[in-house]
């Protein structure tokens, strides 16, 4: 994202606005809404409140304010039709790409000081790295080619939150909400997508945070969800069929039906032991200079699930070209015929919902929310994507007029 594509953008807020618009309920919410996304597209400064309502609407704060903290509107539906944008406009255009359209999930936390904003605790920020007093969110990414929209998010609620009647109240909690740690969380967020029946992943990709929790793995794989996931370097798999290594009956005692553990390894020992023609340099996308290329291997195995013998799985793993530095090691349910390429190809897509935080924060205010209650963060979160969206297409339309196309409005709003 560049400058010069915000500021385009901001151009085409009003053909936006009317697609969106009706889903913001009564009239002085839809004017607000669009007074706020002029503010996320345009302002120089802290996209704040009263710093939007100041520049860009009538200078009455307070409207604004209850607008984005109080107003009954819900970003669900706001949401579904995000998703409908994208599916018409940027999953047609996966045609020639192979492996699909792919939900990218991840957190994102923002720095915070006090105790009195939702969710606000002690905890593990990111952008920091390392624990401090902070918010999270979990984000579902949708990735294509053609760009990337944010297509459901929700912020973690640490469990003192969940506990504590009276800081819920406070910030309008809604009373169904319970305890979800994060992998349960993206799960509720893949679930809400796919109800919609709009757009269908061909794949999901994650960190190790999710990666590492087996009851999400096995959740996706029971929803038939494709996904190739990054997992710990302590990440033990079986390297031989655990239904051929069950010994065989002495004809004394009773008759052993659990397989031995020889074949049992971490993902660094199997990494390691890999004769160097394994290895294959692989182009993921085209970079600023050079290539994006990385070498990789996969290795058919078997899953450990709780201690005991999981479905096979491929271990795929990732090293800079020459051999030199950090292995990433990601597991995935894919076929056993996959291609490599395929799943080298997949991996890399994670990097495109880091591109959406950096956007977001960098370019449309994303981190600049200073009210304290669930219904206004959800909002906020909720009007960066669609500003995220409106400067996705004018980059294709710009991008279209570059290669000397006609640059026609690639959004049907």
């Amino acid at each position: 994202m560049t400058p010069a594509e915000v500021r385009a953008a901001a151009s085409h807020l009003s053909e936006l606005h009317q697609r969106f618009a009706p889903l913001f309920g009564y009239q002085p919410a839809q004017a607000h809404a669009l007074t706020y996304l002029r503010g996320l597209l345009l302002h120089d400064g802290r996209k704040n409140t009263e710093a939007i309502a100041l520049h860009f609407g009538d200078g009455q704060v307070r409207p604004l304010q209850e607008f984005l903290g109080s107003s009954p509107w819900h970003p669900h539906p706001i949401h579904k039709e995000i998703q409908a944008v994208f599916a018409q406009t940027l999953v047609p255009s996966t045609s020639a790409w192979h492996i699909g359209t792919v939900g990218a999930i991840d957190e994102s936390s923002f720095p915070k000081k006090g105790t009195h904003s939702v969710g606000v605790a002690r905890q593990w920020c990111g952008r920091l790295g390392k624990k401090d007093n902070c918010q999270v969110g979990v984000y579902l990414v949708g990735v294509t080619p053609a760009g990337t929209a944010l297509l459901e998010h929700q912020l973690y609620l640490p469990e003192e939150w969940v506990l504590d009647q009276k800081r819920r109240r406070e910030v309008g909690v809604p009373r169904a909400a319970t305890f979800r740690t994060k992998p349960q969380l993206a799960l509720d967020l893949h679930a809400r997508v796919r109800a919609n029946a709009l757009v269908s992943f061909d794949w999901l990709v994650f960190d190790e945070l999710y990666g590492r929790n087996e009851a999400f793995l096995a959740e996706l794989e029971k929803r038939k969800q494709l996904y190739v996931g990054e997992v710990p370097v302590s990440t033990t798999v079986w390297t031989e069929d655990p239904a051929t290594q069950i010994p065989e009956y002495s004809g004394r005692g009773r008759q052993p039906t659990r397989p031995v553990r020889d074949s049992v390894r971490s993902a660094k020992e199997v990494a390691e032991a890999l004769p160097a023609g394994a290895w294959q340099v692989l182009c993921l996308r085209e970079g600023a200079g050079a290539p994006v290329a990385f070498e990789f291997a996969a290795v058919r195995v078997w899953a450990m699930r709780d201690q005991e013998p999981g479905p096979p799985v491929w271990l795929l793993l990732r090293r800079p070209v020459g051999g030199e530095g950090e292995v990433k090691y990601y597991v995935s349910n894919a076929a056993a015929e996959t291609p490599l390429e395929v799943l080298a190809l997949v991996s890399g897509c994670r990097v495109r919902v880091e591109e959406y935080f950096e956007d977001g924060k960098g370019y449309l205010g994303m981190g600049h929310y200073e009210g304290r209650s669930w219904a206004g963060w959800h909002h906020h979160m909720t009007l960066v994507a669609l500003a995220h969206l409106l400067v996705t297409g004018v980059r294709l339309r710009l991008k279209k007029k570059r290669a000397g196309g006609r640059g026609t409005w690639p959004y049907d709003f």
